[in-house]
């Protein structure tokens, strides 16, 4: 499975956002299990933007990077202490935009298990896997439909152990799962199941908002 979600992400051509704004990149690993999982962490309660969030570890890109894949390496040893040379890096996706106007590139790396990991408790509250079977079965809680220019995007919201993967990382993970699995999933195609629904977003916007109004 793996060796066929490498092959695939090295043929995939990621789309590139060309408005010009600030840039950051995630990781997101797989862990190379007789079972893989995804690794995700969440970001400690008491920051101000997104507290309490589950996320992939990354950050905004700084002067001294040469590119976006040591961005999302250098934040991913800092905040876990992931070292760099234990990532095999299986391909890029598609830039996505924040809610607060940041572009985002996600790498898809592949780690080994059971690596001593630790949270940086500046900045994350923990640190956690969830099988990719989750994912791959597509398991959804329910779907938030958030219309950017008047288009709607169809993101799922998946909730395991307690934890809650939406927004930008539950997009990322659309394409992941598409491109690199070849599941029939897609932003812009209404899935079955329970609906909720998030107000307008800004072109670009692509993170939903913190409320929501459910289907009836």
């Amino acid at each position: 499975m793996l060796e066929n979600l490498r092959e695939r992400l090295q043929a995939h051509r990621p789309r590139r956002v060309i408005l010009r704004l600030p840039e950051a990149a995630v990781l997101m690993p797989i862990v190379d299990r007789p079972e893989p999982t995804l690794l995700f962490t969440r970001r400690a309660a008491h920051l101000n933007t997104h507290g309490g969030q589950v996320a992939f570890p990354g950050g905004k890109r700084e002067l001294g990077d040469p590119d976006l894949l040591a961005t999302a390496l250098r934040e991913s040893h800092e905040e876990i202490a992931l070292p760099p040379y234990r990532v095999e890096l299986l391909g890029q996706l598609s830039d996505v935009v924040s809610l607060h106007g940041i572009r985002v590139t996600p790498y898809v790396g592949l780690i080994p298990p059971n690596l001593p990991l630790v949270a940086d408790p500046s900045e994350l509250d923990a640190i956690f896997e969830v099988p990719l079977a989750h994912f791959l079965e597509d398991r959804r809680h329910h779907t938030d439909v958030i219309p950017v220019d008047g288009r709607p995007w169809y993101v799922p919201n998946y909730q395991v152990g307690g934890q809650v993967i939406w927004g930008l990382s539950a997009m990322m993970l659309v394409e992941l799962l598409a491109e690199g699995f070849g599941r029939p999933m897609s932003l812009h195609r209404k899935p079955p199941g329970r609906l909720c629904y998030f107000p307008e977003r800004l072109l670009g916007i692509q993170q939903p908002v913190t409320r929501a109004r459910p289907s009836r």
